[in-house]
């Protein structure tokens, strides 16, 4: 699969997510990265930023917070397409959870882990 078709997967991925909820999404920025950093090469997604539930009056002037979904390790590790577009869904979700302050071990219980 090519970068451009992958990135397409994420821009659906993210049309799907309800429009109350990104209405809700501040200040966040999403990426698509070919390979993670090599200390977690297996990494599909990876947020980086402050939580809206961490936010407070300080919370101001700052860079937005960033969504990178990682190509390489979610193409090894799908047998098919519809594995990719479901993988990446999951991921695009996972990492959007996390912008709304939601931990991994809460996203493992509702099934996004």
């Amino acid at each position: 699969m090519t970068r451009e078709e992958f990135e397409e997967l994420v821009a659906e991925a993210l049309d799907r997510i309800p429009p109350e909820l990104t209405r809700l999404m501040d200040n966040v920025a999403v990426f698509v990265e070919d390979e993670p950093p090599s200390d977690d090469p297996e990494l599909l997604g990876l947020y980086e930023g402050t939580p809206l539930t961490d936010r407070g009056e300080w919370y101001a002037g700052v860079l937005p917070d960033r969504i990178t979904i990682y190509r390489g390790p979610t193409l090894r590790m799908c047998e098919s397409r519809e594995d990719v577009v479901a993988e990446t869904e999951v991921t695009v979700v996972h990492e959007i959870a996390h912008h709304f302050g939601i931990d991994d071990e809460r996203l493992h219980e509702l099934g996004y882990g």
